[in-house]
């Protein structure tokens, strides 16, 4: 599970105990931006294509599921 946090002021990828990532990004949860904004990030995490990140669940929460192939 990948939990997003928009409008942050440090965009970063972390990973808590229960092994569940935060993605911090500065973007607004408006228009979609923020889901952008959390799929470039993975992809630079993951060191894969922003292509290959998919939104699978959470579209409109801060809870999300992500395909990364």
């Amino acid at each position: 599970m990948i939990i997003a946090h928009p409008n942050s002021r440090n965009p970063r990828v972390e990973e808590d105990l229960t092994q569940t990532l935060h993605v911090y990004v500065r973007e607004p949860p408006l228009e979609g931006k923020a889901n952008e904004a959390v799929v470039e990030a993975l992809a630079k995490h993951f060191k894969t294509q922003k292509n290959r990140v998919i939104l699978i669940r959470g579209n409109k929460s801060k809870s999300k599921t992500f395909e990364i192939g």
